[in-house]
C-alpha cells in the first residue's frame, strides 16, 4: 500500500484489536512510498540548502531519514551522502541504494556516525543536514497535524507521537496543541531526559531495537522548542515495543519498533475523554527483527 508522496496519508479507525475499547485512530505514516513519515521534513529542508547554493547533501541516519534525504534530492535535482551506523537495517541501507544515496557505514551508532559526516562534509565544503536541526523539518511535520484535524473533524482528546530527535514531536504539537503526548524507548531516554532539564544532558543509552529512536545525543534546537512547547513524554521498555509490534502484526500492519511507540504507550497510558490518534510512523523493518517481536515478545528488555 502507498500514498501518493504530496497527498495526506490516511487516518483510520484502528483495527477491534488495538483499540481496547475505546476511540482510537491510526495515522498511517507508514503507507507512504518510503515507508515512513521522514519525506516530509527532508523535502523542505532541502530545498532550502538548494536555494542556498548547494547541489549535494550530507547527512547521517539509521535509514529512515537518509531515504527521505535521497528522495527529496532527487526531487531537488541534488546529491545525498548518508552516513549510517555499521549495524543499521539492512532493509533500510537496500532502500538508500535503490534511491542512489552515496552510503558510507561507519561508527557505532547514529551519533557517531554523525560526528564522521559532519567532518567529511566541512573538509569538502558541503552543508550538513542534520536531523532536527532544521526549523523547515518542524513545518513539514506540522502539516501531519493539520492533516489530522481535518480528517477526524472534532479535537483529538490525545495525539501520541513517537520521539528519536524530537523534530515530528514539535511539529504535531505546534499544529495540535493541548493533548500531544511524546514516547521515547526507556532504553534511548535522551530526549525525555534533556526536556525534563531544559537543556541537552549527557546519555551514553541508545541500545533499542527501534532504531529510529536510537538517539544518544539530544539536538539543541529541539530540545529548547520541546521545552517550550511543554509536551509530556512516556518512556515504554523494549518488551512493550516488541508487543506493540506484535499486536499490529495481529491486525494486519507492519510496523517498525518506533512505528509501534505510540501503540506501546497508548496501552500504558490510561483512558482518555475522547478519541486518541497514533503517528504511525513507518514500516522499514529487517524480517528477522519484525518476527522475533512477533515470537518471542517476552524476550526483550523490560
Amino acid at each position: 500500500m502507498s500514498a501518493v508522496s504530496d497527498a495526506p496519508t490516511p487516518l483510520e479507525e484502528a483495527p477491534a484489536g488495538l483499540d481496547g475499547g475505546r476511540p482510537l485512530f491510526l495515522k498511517r505514516e507508514d503507507v507512504h512510498e518510503l515507508g515512513a513519515f521522514k519525506w516530509r521534513g527532508a523535502l523542505p529542508a532541502l530545498e532550502v540548502f538548494r536555494q542556498r547554493g548547494a547541489d549535494a547533501v550530507v547527512t547521517a541516519s539509521t535509514g529512515n531519514h537518509g531515504a527521505a534525504s535521497a528522495w527529496a534530492a532527487e526531487r531537488t535535482g541534488m546529491r545525498a551522502i548518508v552516513f549510517a551506523p555499521e549495524g543499521a537495517s539492512q532493509a533500510k541501507l537496500e532502500l538508500l541504494e535503490r534511491l542512489g544515496a552515496e552510503v558510507h557505514l561507519v561508527g557505532e551508532d547514529l551519533d557517531a556516525a554523525k560526528d564522521l559526516g559532519r567532518g567529511w562534509a566541512s573538509e569538502r565544503g558541503l552543508p550538513f543536514f542534520e536531523d532536527g536541526a532544521e526549523p523547515a523539518q518542524f513545518d513539514g511535520y506540522a502539516a501531519i497535524g493539520r492533516e489530522l484535524l481535518d480528517q477526524l473533524g472534532v479535537a483529538p482528546a490525545r495525539v501520541v507521537v513517537p520521539v528519536g530527535n524530537g523534530a515530528l514531536l514539535i511539529g504535531v504539537a505546534r499544529a495540535v496543541g493541548d493533548g500531544t503526548v511524546g514516547v521515547v524507548a526507556k532504553a534511548a531516554p535522551v530526549m525525555a531526559l534533556s526536556v525534563a532539564e531544559g537543556r541537552p544532558v549527557p546519555c551514553d543509552d541508545s541500545d533499542t531495537f527501534a532504531d529510529g529512536m536510537a538517539v544518544r545525543v539530544a539536538v539543541p534546537l529541539a530540545v529548547t522548542e520541546l521545552a517550550g512547547l511543554g509536551v509530556p513524554m512516556l518512556k515504554v521498555s523494549e518488551r512493550a515495543l516488541a508487543r506493540a509490534v506484535g499486536a499490529y502484526a495481529q491486525a494486519g500492519i507492519r510496523v517498525e519498533g518506533s512505528g509501534a511507540a505510540s501503540l506501546a504507550a497508548h496501552l500504558a497510558l490510561g483512558p482518555a475523554d475522547g478519541p486518541t490518534v497514533l503517528i504511525v510512523t513507518g514500516r522499514n523493518i529487517d524480517d528477522g527483527v519484525h518476527q522475533r517481536a512477533v515470537d518471542e515478545p517476552e524476550g526483550f528488555p523490560d
